[in-house]
């Protein structure tokens, strides 16, 4: 009996002990304690070396001050064109206020987290799967809207969340792909057809300023040989008209009534040479071997073209 007694007060004793030190509290940077006296909120410790009474006081909720990432598992959602989409992502969140978080609500992190996906399958449900992609930070925003506004009554400020994964199902990838795929082909296509296009508009402009060239060259060319014989003309005119001027002057000197019967005989008699052919008969109207009757016969001539 004395035995049992005795471990009784070792046990005890022991428990004291024990409560005694965990009376003594040191809390770490960035943590909080939420100390309960007699069952009901009684402080909330902060960092530094705290004293609590033993068997009064009890701390029942810890937590720390940091930021925190809770990731959000995978869910599936609905878009508004009927293709099923699994989504994931992280929320980062941060307590504000510790007796808020501890007696606000049963679990912040759980609630939080069920209600990003809440929000996440209600914002998905009214988009396309196309915008779905386009649309990841509205997305993002508006979860945390939602979630951070739902939160301040459990002392809880929501800082981003953000989307990991959203993946639609293998056959609509495959559509999706088979879809970018013919884009590409048409933009290909309607590339190659503008080069060809262009291409040829420049091969056109190209030929027609080289015609207009050639045309404006040859039009310049037939005007240079058009004045050129124009002055090849006038030059033939003027010298002609200066030799005609010399031999009106010439004759009209002493001796050129003598020099222009000369000249015409010379002339005639060289002329008839080319008339006589083989084979052809030639009346001639006037004696031949009298060259002064010939000389006679031109000057009446001139003298009667004179008058």
């Amino acid at each position: 009996m004395d035995i049992v007694i005795t471990v009784f007060w070792v046990v005890f004793s022991l428990y004291l002990a024990f409560q005694f030190i965990r009376s003594v509290r040191v809390v770490a940077a960035q943590e909080i304690l939420i100390v309960e006296r007699l069952g009901r909120y009684h402080q909330t410790l902060n960092a530094g070396l705290h004293f609590l009474i033993p068997f009064v006081d009890k701390v029942t909720y810890a937590h720390t001050l940091k930021e925190q990432a809770i990731e959000v598992q995978p869910q599936i959602c609905i878009t508004k064109d009927n293709v099923q989409v699994k989504v994931d992502g992280v929320l980062y969140l941060k307590i504000l206020d510790a007796q808020k978080a501890s007696y606000g609500i049963e679990d912040y992190r759980f609630a939080a987290i069920q209600l990003a996906q809440t929000t996440m399958r209600a914002v998905i449900g009214t988009l396309e799967l196309d915008k779905t992609f386009e649309a990841r930070d509205s997305i993002n925003h508006r979860i945390v809207e939602v979630v951070d506004n739902a939160a301040e009554s459990w002392g809880i400020q929501v800082n981003r969340y953000e989307i990991q994964n959203l993946s639609p199902p293998k056959t609509v990838l495959e559509a999706m792909e088979k879809q970018k795929t013919a884009e590409l082909n048409k933009k290909a296509e309607i590339s190659l057809s503008e080069g060809d296009r262009d291409s040829k508009i420049n091969r056109s402009e190209g030929l027609k300023q080289e015609a207009v060239n050639k045309s404006e060259g040859e039009k310049q060319k037939r005007i240079n040989e058009a004045e050129g014989r124009a002055k090849e003309i006038e030059s033939i005119a003027l010298a002609t008209a200066k030799g005609i001027e010399s031999v009106a002057q010439a004759i009209t000197s002493s001796k050129g009534k003598d020099a222009v019967k000369l000249q015409i005989v010379q002339s005639f008699i060289k002329e008839f040479a080319h008339l006589a052919k083989p084979n052809t008969e030639i009346v001639l109207p006037m004696d031949l071997t009298n060259i002064e009757s010939i000389t006679n016969s031109v000057t009446k001539i001139i003298d009667s073209e004179k008058r």
